[in-house]
């Protein structure tokens, strides 16, 4: 096509084509997706050649055992699996009120918000609306910010973690998230008041895995300490392991404050100062920018900006 407008795209451009899309970036062989898609793969094939023709340029590559998506066929993906989530949260939503339900909410969260925050202000607004149906998701901020965008989320609780992503998400800020070290109440350290921290370099350590935004943050921290990061190590995302790891091992774990509160005020666990200084940083409510929020997400705003005054 010489010309791509927005009339012609709506004359040609079938739902289907989305499906088939999706299907194919997410399966990277033809005869999968034809597969999943219940149809023939030279049904397939052809569909595919139409929309590339239609576009005039090619959305996947020819490989012999794949097929990626070239770098401008991202953009389509994208397109599709926006489309196709709003789709899915369209038909949820109008399903559940049919039911007499109160609709859908999907939250995401980092790990900080999710141990306080979130539960907290989801058990609020569950009393404003008793059948609402509300999924939250604990992940890193980058890819709760890639969900958004994916509209798989409706909005995130997380942090910028570079200074571009402002061009694509609203935030408001809901306090700091401090970090702290600690030990279970076993451990030979536990009572002591202050470590260095080549001391605790003896110990094994669980922290988030290498590439996550709060370990680059821990390893900048030991290296303006002038102390190596520590080597022996379990690397982990989960919270849930952190914490049985931690409270049963003598090892040492670097968390946010929030998630091991309550452990601390059982005496489960210690906090231990030492020379380390970890600037706390900002994080809040990230929402796709110039995009309109629904009335319940704009209520969960507002109870998870009054529960963190």
């Amino acid at each position: 096509m010489a010309d791509l407008n927005y009339s012609s795209f709506n004359n040609w451009f079938k739902y289907r084509h989305l499906v088939l899309l999706e299907t194919l970036a997410r399966t990277k062989n033809m005869h999968l997706a034809a597969e999943q898609m219940n149809l023939s793969q030279p049904a397939i094939s052809k569909m595919l050649k139409e929309i590339e023709s239609i576009l005039g340029f090619t959305i996947f590559e020819r490989l012999p055992r794949s097929m990626p998506v070239t770098a401008l066929g991202q953009h389509v993906i994208r397109y599709a699996q926006r489309v196709l989530n709003d789709a899915k949260h369209f038909v949820e939503d109008i399903e559940m009120l049919r039911l007499g339900g109160h609709g859908f909410l999907k939250v995401g969260g980092i790990f900080a918000a999710t141990a306080s925050v979130i539960p907290n202000s989801v058990i609020e607004i569950k009393k404003k609306w008793p059948l609402l149906s509300i999924d939250v998701v604990e992940q890193t901020s980058d890819h709760l910010m890639e969900m958004l965008s994916e509209h798989t989320l409706d909005l995130a609780v997380g942090r910028f973690t570079q200074a571009t992503q402002q061009q694509f998400f609203d935030f408001k800020p809901l306090g700091p998230e401090p970090f702290c070290i600690v030990v279970n109440h076993e451990h030979p350290y536990a009572q002591k008041k202050f470590c260095q921290l080549n001391e605790l370099l003896d110990w094994p350590w669980v922290v988030y895995p290498k590439g996550t935004p709060i370990r680059k943050r821990m390893e900048a921290a030991f290296m303006r300490a002038n102390v190596k990061v520590p080597l022996n190590t379990v690397n982990t995302m989960s919270m849930q392991t952190f914490l049985q790891i931690i409270q049963t091992a003598p090892m040492v774990a670097m968390l946010p404050e929030a998630m091991v509160t309550q452990q601390v005020e059982e005496g489960k666990l210690c906090i231990l100062e030492t020379e380390l200084i970890l600037d706390a940083q900002d994080y809040g409510i990230l929402t796709r920018k110039d995009e309109p929020v629904s009335e319940i997400a704009q209520t969960f705003i507002k109870i998870l900006l009054e529960n963190t005054k």
